[in-house]
């Protein structure tokens, strides 16, 4: 990328700025919450004031709104996942202007992915060549620049040392100013966020990408033909056959297992190697009966390849069931939600598949569908907290309120944190005086005083916790003391209290006597 001195000190002066930013918002800070949204927000800004021409490309004014909409996804609800997002979206906002129109998600994958690693090197090309523009006649302009800035920055100093002896407020803040402490930690932080910014701000991506592998036409694989594939796809119909009719025999009637066999083992142990099966099963399509083939063309295996992917269909759906079953038997976690969600992402890309296969489709088609189903699958899961779904779902189903599964496991709620409060206060209200009821109280209370801890630091504020504290209190507006005086086990129950020290067996001896 050329260097332009004048922009490119414009880009050194927004890099600064946003490390300052990262350096308020993010060092010692006890958590994330509203200082990580102002923080990616400034982040946006940077990228759109050192590059306006992105206001000229469409790609790029979509992916910078989406950036945004994430950014402030992060006051709701900071999460990992959005935080990637918001990366992703960033990233094509910074390289969309030199992309090509209509390239699908592998030539992007490429491009994210090579500009990337290059941002680790990428500072010390530019610095090289600052050297060689300086070599050329920059220190002429250069020194132009320092003169121009030394008017105002002389003159805002002298006229701030003469408020600051007029105003005692300004003369007492400025006597408060000291330079930043300077370590370990906080340097690397700013090497990382400077390196961040930068990448954004000089991005460096492919100009040439590589085509996604096509995939179509005959397989020239000795051995491989229309005959082998008609037999194993014959013979894996079969198989899946019987499996799906186990399923339907002890899964979807409710018929009784043999001897020896839980129905909890039968519904925990199938689940991941059936979805590696319809992986497996998505792949040997992929690979053996592409779209222009003669095999593809072949009406029998097009019939035999459609009801092996319907079978593979029923193969997920029976793992949703052993899945659902277990939780129901025993509890919902953040996993077992995750877990079911890639279940039907699975089951949307062996459908996927058998279109492309149907419609002869091309490879680009496939990634830029399966990526459009994956995106909304993480952005749901980005805007929805799947812990406080769990925690309400263990709440209503828990055998201490007439549900069928298991003891309420309030150990769970502290992996939640703040997500289980409002669940745990319903709870409370419809529950008798007892020692359930002293055990919910208890963990409510040492929950809702955590996230207010977090809620108190404008950097760490939360407006969902907001919510979630207003909700709770307004179920709970008076703080009860915990009746027992001793230590509690994370299920609230309590622990017994240490021996009291026996008294001395000898008097102890008067000093007056």
């Amino acid at each position: 990328m050329p260097t332009r001195l004048p922009s490119f000190w414009i880009k050194a002066t927004l890099a600064v700025v946003v490390v300052a930013a990262g350096d308020l918002l993010l060092w010692r800070a006890d958590g994330l919450g509203l200082n990580f949204a102002l923080f990616n927000l400034a982040w946006v800004a940077a990228l759109i004031l050192a590059r306006p021409m992105l206001w000229r490309s469409r790609l790029a004014r979509v992916a910078g709104l989406v950036a945004v909409a994430l950014a402030l996804l992060q006051v709701e609800r900071p999460t990992l996942m959005g935080w990637l997002l918001f990366l992703l979206a960033l990233g094509v906002a910074a390289l969309a202007p030199r992309a090509h129109a209509g390239d699908d998600g592998w030539r992007w994958f490429q491009r994210l992915f090579l500009g990337g690693c290059k941002a680790l090197i990428g500072p010390l090309f530019d610095v090289q060549r600052v050297l060689k523009a300086r070599a050329r006649g920059g220190p002429v302009r250069i020194t132009i620049m320092l003169a121009g800035a030394a008017l105002p920055v002389v003159g805002g100093i002298i006229f701030l040392s003469l408020f600051a002896s007029a105003n005692p407020v300004i003369g007492e803040a400025l006597g408060d100013w000291r330079l930043p402490e300077l370590d370990g930690g906080r340097l690397f932080l700013w090497v990382v966020v400077g390196l961040a910014v930068w990448a954004v701000l000089r991005p460096r991506g492919l100009r040439r990408t590589w085509a996604a592998p096509g995939l179509e036409g005959d397989l020239k694989l000795a051995g491989v033909g229309t005959i082998s594939l008609t037999v194993s796809l014959g013979l894996f119909n079969l198989i899946f056959a019987l499996q799906n009719g186990l399923d339907i025999a002890y899964l979807w009637s409710g018929a009784g297992l043999p001897k020896g066999v839980s129905f909890a083992d039968y519904a925990h142990r199938g689940a991941y190697p059936l979805i590696a099966t319809a992986l497996l099963a998505g792949l040997f399509v992929l690979v053996f009966l592409r779209p222009g083939s003669a095999t593809a063309a072949n009406r029998t295996v097009r019939v035999l390849v459609t009801l092996w992917i319907v079978q593979n269909l029923f193969l997920v759906a029976s793992t949703a069931l052993r899945t659902v079953d277990y939780v129901e038997v025993y509890s919902l976690t953040r996993m077992r939600i995750a877990a079911l969600l890639w279940m039907a992402v699975v089951a949307t890309g062996l459908v996927l598949i058998t279109w492309r296969l149907l419609r002869a489709k091309s490879s680009g088609w496939l990634i830029n569908a399966n990526l459009r189903v994956a995106g909304v699958v993480l952005v749901l899961c980005s805007v929805v907290d799947l812990g406080a779904v769990s925690a309400a779902w263990n709440t209503r189903h828990a055998r201490e309120v007439g549900g069928a599964g298991v003891a309420l496991d309030l150990c769970y709620m502290d992996d939640v944190d703040g997500a289980a409060i409002v669940s745990l206060a319903e709870l409370e209200t419809r529950l008798p005086v007892g020692d359930f009821r002293e055990r919910v109280d208890w963990k409510r209370q040492n929950l809702t005083a955590l996230v207010a801890k977090n809620q108190r630091d404008w950097r760490t504020w939360r407006w969902r916790d907001a919510r979630r504290l207003a909700r709770a209190h307004a179920l709970f507006p008076i703080y009860t003391p915990d009746p027992w005086p001793g230590q509690r086990d994370c299920n609230g129950h309590r622990m017994p209290l240490p021996p009291k020290a026996a008294p001395p067996l000898t008097p102890t001896p008067n000093p007056g006597t």
